[in-house]
């Protein structure tokens, strides 16, 4: 039986989250149904269960199924089916070892943030409108404090006995006129996990926390020391990496050294 890698772009606006769930429209349940119209019934496996919201431009998915179709004639096929709020944008054939979530090795997200006065109706649907002023030297100061291995207990939502401890690779802030976006990178991330860093960054930029704080408030390994959650439609999770693969690291991102 073929297995497959799908490269998903999507608008998470009319959708609650990834994962399939009863009774409301999901990306996972979009897509089962228009891959069973084409390849017949089949399960798919993602790198990232994005939340309510949130978006993507590089997501990927897996999938076994017991037909052989041609990648382009699935891309085509589905496509058609699913967009455009949904769309698949490569679609190649691989080993059967290969799981979108577990095999991967790396995953960085964007984070977008209108500053300005009045909101963007054009924009609405991807940024946070923020109408004060924010310091991006000191977002850049306080998303220091993420970077390396460490326990984020304080930034994610409850896990069980998973654990939360996370290689952040980079995280990094630039002002584009009145667009201020956050790229971050890591091994993996807990759930909530960037959108408490955009929320702590936000604090500090608005002068509410200082960044010297952070280091002990992770420490603490406890939700309630964290900060809350930025809105989730900010949210784009922009690649996924494999073994033998980089993560595509913004050229405005400077290098960890």
């Amino acid at each position: 039986m073929p297995d497959y890698r799908l490269l998903l772009a999507y608008d998470g606006t009319g959708f609650h989250g990834y994962a399939r769930q009863p009774e409301v429209r999901t990306v996972q349940g979009v897509l089962e149904e228009a891959l069973t119209g084409v390849v017949g019934p089949t399960e798919t496996f993602v790198a990232g269960r994005t939340d309510k919201g949130v978006h993507a431009t590089g997501q990927i998915v897996s999938f076994t199924t017991e037909s052989s179709v041609d990648p382009t004639q699935i891309m085509h096929s589905v496509n058609r089916r699913i967009g455009p709020e949904i769309s698949i944008l490569d679609v190649a054939e691989v080993a059967e070892a290969f799981h979108a979530r577990f095999s991967a090795t790396g995953r960085a997200y964007r984070y977008q943030i209108l500053n300005r006065e009045s909101p963007d109706p054009f924009r609405s649907a991807v940024t946070w409108h923020l109408r004060h002023s924010i310091d991006v030297d000191a977002m850049n100061e306080a998303s220091a404090a993420f970077l390396g291995e460490q326990d984020f207990a304080s930034l994610c939502r409850k896990a069980g006995d998973r654990s939360t401890v996370r290689r952040v690779l980079w995280a990094f802030w630039r002002r584009n006129d009145d667009l201020v976006e956050f790229s971050v990178a890591a091994t993996a991330f807990c759930h909530q996990m960037v959108r408490s860093m955009v929320a702590i960054a936000v604090d500090v930029g608005r002068e509410r926390v200082k960044a010297g704080s952070i280091p002990a408030m992770l420490a603490e390994r406890d939700r309630r020391a964290g900060r809350g959650a930025a809105p989730a439609h900010g949210l784009t999770l922009v690649a996924v990496s494999y073994p033998g693969e980089s993560l595509p690291r913004p050229e405005w991102v400077p290098e960890i050294s």
